[in-house]
């Protein structure tokens, strides 16, 4: 048996020894950016219980951390956020059997009608994380990781996706931009990050009426929280706002940022002196640093691990990173690197079926 086979028949066989059953077939529900791949469960109806499904998640011990998994999912859950409630665990071989949380993520349904409504719900459930999520023990957030995910960009951008030469003088550019960022960074009050909080991590899910008494916000459930850290109070919100995968009109994204501002101010997470236009820097450049990040990351998925997908969603990255880079003084230099590494190109163009 090969390898893939192997693990296969090992996920049929922890969902048939967690559920005392064989009768349910297993469909490929999504995989991610990471290892993991989640597996959807359909269960037979009997004449004591209707159909339902269940999800597995696939996570392999040798590349994935479930145990961090599983941590932040409880503390959401204890906050009465909507993560999946987890029934079966294996940590050896990797596999959680989790609730269904559906198929309707944020993407597909936010348009101009929705938008307000659904983010309104974000909003709320972001409120929730950074006041009432237990951050005890969770990594911190701290200069040298933030430095690191910025260098995938010269590694995976700049030098492996556009084949940049960068000059000793450049270095220093960059080395000076990331400096900057760091130092924006570390100005802002510290919470819950999740670290993906966008529009592919968040479900729509109908309201159960058990729930919803319980106090547990509905919607939107959230997913993919495993690298959780106690970080920028504005990492979130610029995710969600200045989402890799879906973009809004400067001015209502103004708008949201200064409303979120004043709930933030409400719930004594922001000082009250702490201005409008403060706060606007500190989401601008918190944004830069994540798409610096987001940048790298996309190539990597693609020249390391295959993913070719991810290369079409540079541009909006791109575009987020080269507007804050020109509006700061102190990003000129870095910008105009930026824009003389690209050139002409097609920024979604596969450089390596390129050149073959």
């Amino acid at each position: 048996m090969t390898a893939t086979t192997d693990r296969q028949a090992a996920r049929q066989k922890f969902v048939s020894n967690a559920l005392s059953t064989e009768h349910f077939t297993l469909a490929s529900a999504s995989a991610d950016a990471s290892f993991r791949s989640y597996w959807r469960i359909s269960l037979t109806a009997t004449e004591s219980m209707p159909a339902r499904h269940l999800v597995v998640m696939d996570a392999p011990p040798d590349k994935e951390d479930l145990d961090s998994w599983l941590d932040v999912d409880a503390r959401l859950r204890k906050a009465g956020l909507n993560a999946p409630e987890v029934f079966a665990v294996d940590r050896e071989l990797g596999f959680v059997l989790m609730q269904d949380l559906g198929v309707r993520t944020y993407l597909p349904e936010l348009n101009e009608h929705s938008v307000d409504e659904l983010y309104a719900d974000a909003f709320d459930a972001l409120l929730r994380m950074q006041t009432t999520v237990d951050v005890a023990g969770l990594p911190e957030y701290d200069r040298q990781r933030l430095i690191a995910e910025m260098e995938l960009l010269p590694e995976w951008f700049l030098k492996r996706h556009l084949g940049y030469a960068i000059a000793c003088e450049e270095w220093d550019v960059i080395e000076a931009a990331f400096t900057f960022l760091v130092q924006a960074a570390d100005e802002q009050p510290r919470a819950f990050v999740h670290r993906d909080f966008h529009s592919r991590n968040l479900m729509i899910v109908d309201h159960d009426g058990v729930a919803a008494e319980s106090g547990r916000l509905i919607n939107p459930a959230i997913i993919d929280f495993q690298d959780a850290v106690i970080g920028p109070l504005t990492y979130d919100l610029v995710s969600l706002l200045r989402d890799c995968y879906i973009e809004w009109d400067k001015e209502r994204v103004e708008g949201w940022v200064e409303g979120y501002r004043i709930r933030l101010q409400a719930a004594h997470l922001l000082n009250s002196k702490i201005s409008a236009t403060q706060f606007a820097r500190w989401f601008d450049l918190m944004g830069l640093q994540r798409h610096i990040k987001v940048l790298g990351i996309f190539c990597r998925l693609w020249y390391r691990d295959g993913k070719r997908q991810y290369l079409d969603d540079l541009d909006l990255c791109w575009r987020y990173a080269i507007d804050v880079s020109r509006r700061y003084p102190e990003l000129h230099d870095f910008a105009a690197l930026l824009e003389r590494a690209l050139g002409d190109r097609d920024i979604r163009s596969n450089r390596e079926l390129s050149a073959s």
